[in-house]
């Protein structure tokens, strides 16, 4: 026959059969141009058409008289069926007995082609399958052809396309069987996954250099130019690094890139990688890296197994960068741990720099990849370190009177508290000049919280003297806490009452804003402001509790508490009860006691005691006060679900606050005569840090006490926390009323944004919606009968908020939302949607949403809307909805919900594309 004969294995004279038996018209020896495999079996069946199968014999001969003795054996053999005999003699020397004997008469040439198109049921092959480079993907695909036990390979009923056969050759071949389900294409991030498993280059390494040549060239066109450089690792043995070696290979873009490091890279990935190649694979590295993080963000078994992930493979890079000398070049990296700490060197070297450095230092902080995953307090520490340079940078804040000073603890000087907490505590990990940049700030804005602290005592001393009930002196005293908030609401709605023992203004900053943030609570203000009280003489729970829920100032335990507790709802008309410590937990599978959820579930006003942060001060340590989640107050989440479900008002209140212990290791306790507790003392004259104080609301010693006004001054040994004395964060008692719905708000009441309880320097940019948002709703005219309250459908009532005009004198000038009114585009688009909102309802929206950054929650939102004087027949939810139908052109999201659908976004590039607003108009 001439050709060099092929080497046939079992595979091969199967498929060869599966096409031929058909035609063998009873013949029983079929002569196949070929060599039998050595090793191959000699005997096996074969599926025959209608669903049997036939035994079969194969023998390999190079001569005539071979052929002759082995169909003379198999003639012999009792049972024998079909004969196949590989050989390489010329048809031409074939006897004619023999010829008599053979299907179809002539040896038969094995067309590997047919074969492929039978095991594949596909009617014809692409043409490129017979030509270079291609010519090797038929024999590829015989020899790869899965067991009939698990199915063969895939039927194609027309033409097998080239594709089509290297995705199944490219599954089995490497183990990526499941990955083309549906016709899917292969990527990086498979193959990374890929490079990673057990086994998995190995099955690439034992392939023909032609197949996996044939192999690579088919994955660089379907995933692109990264897949050469992988395969490669995986073929040089480093497919577990080929993920962090990816992270390596990003010192060939952005600014940093370099010739040394160019040549540091080389030396890691050896020859033979183009610099565009590294490139494309830095690039595909990152973008497996990012949806790792995505993935580990969340929670569970499968966010925890991506962080290790995630952990795992960025470690590894920054050992192989270290190894490499790539750790500086690497430096900017957005993936590296390395680069994580980088980037907080540089903002402790901001932070010396002033706010706008700092700011930015911050933001590129938080721009890591790595920040909210693996960093979130180390991010968040040094957030705070940055608010408290803006606070700082703020004018001078001063004390003009008690009341004053306590609504301004609870609305500003409190954050600055919170924030003042967390830095104390610092980072135990930090580079120590971080440590240090650090500190600075806290001892700078500790200086000016000192001073408030000093101007609040002396407006104490006379205030105390005269205050009461009847003549507060500009002051909620704490004992009308129930009277002011909570009766209101119980017209509407009894209130589940929760008074958390030692809750500062700092705790209740964070406690509001995890509340309000999920979006299941509404804040709720008379006067469009978080409430503050002023806590008994001194602030201790003894006194201070017992006045507040007996609404009268008396000193007492639980047994008073109680009783007072009843009586003043009693004397408004309602029945209330009041559960302590012991009365909360429920028996074995129930969190709750059974008659605390009886109580909720009915009419009656629930008051509930949580001793979680007062115990904290005596028994925690000092770290565990710098940080309250709703999770860490024991029963709270618990309270507030179960009031939820009812639909229940809640209003969180605290007896008094507390200082932490911030003194150094060696400072002690400060010896005195007639030591009360850890904060008051008897005797008159006061030393430096104290203040005298006497009169009706001092309720110990015959009404005259010394109390620390300065954070320093302790009288017992060394605690967590304090309270007793006359500091802000002992005396400031924060009130915070949620509802499940807005609704639930008595008459004049409304609902409180989250960026107006926040302070202006909290945030980089001025969120709060206090300039362009109404917070104090218009009273009524005396005597006049209350209009009802919006209907299921309404978002506004039919009282409108007043809003200061323009005076006349100044320019007209447009803002952004009045520009948008003014595009074709807007006119056009707003004639496609059913019953829009006025034109001012929307310019308001839009400038409220600029003004704030492009973010605003809900609330603020409605309060824009409101704030317009435009009227909108729907809730902020659905008012958002609309805005989303006239905004969004073409489905791009200039308008959208986002966390959890509790918070706007606006996209301010966006909306200046889709509505052909030029730069300058901007």
């Amino acid at each position: 026959m001439g050709a060099l004969a092929p080497e046939l294995d079992q595979r091969v004279i199967t498929g060869l059969l599966t096409t031929r038996l058909a035609r063998t018209k009873g013949r029983r020896l079929l002569l196949v141009h070929g060599k039998y495999a050595a090793g191959g079996p000699e005997e096996f069946s074969v599926p025959v058409g209608d669903g049997t199968r036939r035994k079969v014999w194969v023998t390999h001969t190079t001569s005539v008289l071979g052929l002759t003795d082995a169909w003379q054996a198999h003639l012999a053999t009792e049972g024998a069926d079909l004969l196949v005999v590989t050989t390489d003699v010329p048809g031409e020397r074939i006897s004619l007995d023999l010829l008599g004997e053979m299907v179809r008469s002539q040896i038969i040439a094995v067309d590997e082609a047919d074969i492929v198109k039978q095991l594949f049921g596909a009617a014809d092959l692409d043409p490129r399958m017979r030509r270079d480079p291609w010519l090797w993907l038929p024999a590829a695909l015989i020899d790869a052809e899965p067991d009939a036990t698990q199915g063969g390979w895939p039927q194609h009923g027309a033409v097998l396309t080239l594709d089509a056969a290297m995705r199944a050759l490219v599954g089995v071949r490497l183990g990526l069987e499941g990955l083309f389900d549906g016709g899917a294409s292969v990527d990086v991030d498979a193959l990374l996954a890929w490079s990673r498993a057990p086994g998995g280059p190995e099955r690439l390494a034992v392939l023909s250099e032609a197949e996996r040549r044939g192999i690579t060239e088919w994955l660089t066109q379907s995933a692109g130019e990264a897949a050469p450089v992988l395969l490669r690792l995986a073929l040089q043995g480093r497919g577990a690094e080929a993920t962090a070696l990816g992270v390596l290979a990003s010192v060939m873009t952005g600014d940093t890139a370099s010739a040394d490091a160019a040549v540091a890279l080389g030396s890691v990935f050896g020859l033979g990688s183009r610099p565009s190649e590294l490139r494309a694979y830095a690039r595909a590295v990152e973008g497996t890296l990012t949806r790792w993080i995505g993935e580990a963000s969340g929670r569970g078994p499968q966010s925890e197994e991506a962080r290790q992930r995630v952990v795992d493979v960025l470690h590894q890079a920054d050992r192989l960068a270290d190894n490499a000398h790539l750790t500086a070049a690497l430096a900017g990296n957005p993936f590296l741990p390395s680069g994580f700490q980088a980037r907080l060197h540089g903002l402790a070297d901001a932070l010396s720099r002033g706010t706008q450095a700092a700011q930015a230092a911050w933001d590129h902080v938080a721009e890591h990849q790595l920040a909210t995953v693996l960093y979130p307090k180390q991010v968040e520490l040094a957030r705070m370190a940055v608010r408290l340079l803006r606070w700082l940078d703020a004018p001078e804040p001063a004390v003009s009177s008690v009341g004053q000073a306590v609504s301004a603890h609870v609305a500003d000087w409190g954050w600055v508290d919170r924030a003042l907490a967390q830095l104390w505590v610092g980072d135990g990990e930090a580079e120590p000049a971080l440590a240090r940049a650090y500190r600075r700030v806290h001892d700078a804005a500790q200086r000016r919280r000192a001073l408030l602290d000093e101007a609040f005592a002396a407006q104490l001393g006379p205030w105390v003297q005269y205050a009461t009930a009847a003549q507060p002196g500009g002051a909620l005293p704490i004992e009308d806490v129930l009277l002011t908030v909570a009766l209101p609401l119980a017209k509407v709605r009894p209130p589940l009452v929760i008074i958390l023992d030692g809750m500062s203004s700092a705790v209740a900053a964070q406690l509001g804003e995890e509340l309000t943030g999920a979006g299941r609570w509404s804040e709720l203000s008379s006067d469009g402001r978080r409430a503050a009280a002023v806590a008994m003489i001194p602030s201790v729970t003894v006194i201070s509790r017992a006045t507040l829920l007996c609404g009268r100032p008396v000193p007492g335990g639980q047994s008073v508490e109680k009783e007072g507790f009843a009586a003043f709802w009693k004397q408004h008309r309602h029945t209330a009860v009041l559960f302590h410590k012991s009365e909360i937990p429920g028996p074995a599978g129930q969190l709750l006691d059974p008659r605390l959820v009886a109580a909720i579930a009915s009419d009656d006003v629930v008051g509930v005691v949580l001793n979680t942060i007062g115990e904290s001060l005596d028994h925690g340590q000092r770290r565990a006060l710098t940080d309250w989640s709703v999770s860490r107050v024991q029963y709270l989440a618990e309270l507030l679900n179960s009031a939820r479900g009812q639909g229940r008002p809640a209003v969180l209140v605290s007896d008094h606050g507390h200082v932490m212990d911030r003194t150094e290791v060696e400072a002690g306790s400060l010896a005195a005569e007639g030591v009360g507790s850890a904060r008051w003392r008897t005797g008159t004259e006061a030393g430096e840090g104290e203040v005298a104080l006497s009169g009706p609301r001092v309720l110990e010693n015959g009404g005259r006490v010394t109390v620390p006004w300065s954070e320093e001054i302790r009288y017992t040994p060394r605690k967590a926390g304090y309270h007793g004395g006359a500091a802000l964060a002992e005396m400031t008692v924060p009130v915070l009323v949620l509802a499940p719905s807005a609704e639930l708000a008595p008459a004049e009441w409304g609902e409180l944004p989250r960026e107006s309880v926040q302070p202006s320097w909290w945030e980089a940019e001025a969120t709060s919606a206090s300039l362009a948002i109404p917070v104090k709703p218009a009273k009524r005219a005396a005597k006049v009968k209350p209009k009802p309250r919006p209907q299921e459908g309404e978002l506004f009532a039919d009282d409108a908020v007043e809003v200061p005009a323009a005076s006349p004198t100044e320019p007209a000038v447009l803002t952004l939302g009045q520009r948008i009114l003014d595009t074709t585009v807007y006119k056009h688009q707003r004639k496609f949607v059913r019953k829009p909102p006025e034109h001012k309802v929307v310019a308001a929206v839009i400038d409220a949403l600029d003004h704030a950054g492009g973010t605003l929650s809900l609330a603020a939102v409605a309060a824009a809307a409101i704030g317009s004087g435009g009227r909108t027949n729907t809730r902020p939810e659905g008012l958002v909805t609309v805005l989303t139908r006239l905004l969004n052109i073409e489905g791009y999201e200039v308008i959208s919900l986002i966390d959890s659908r509790t918070r706007v976004r606006l996209n301010r590039e966006t909306l200046r594309e889709q509505f052909e607003l030029s730069e300058e108009s901007v």
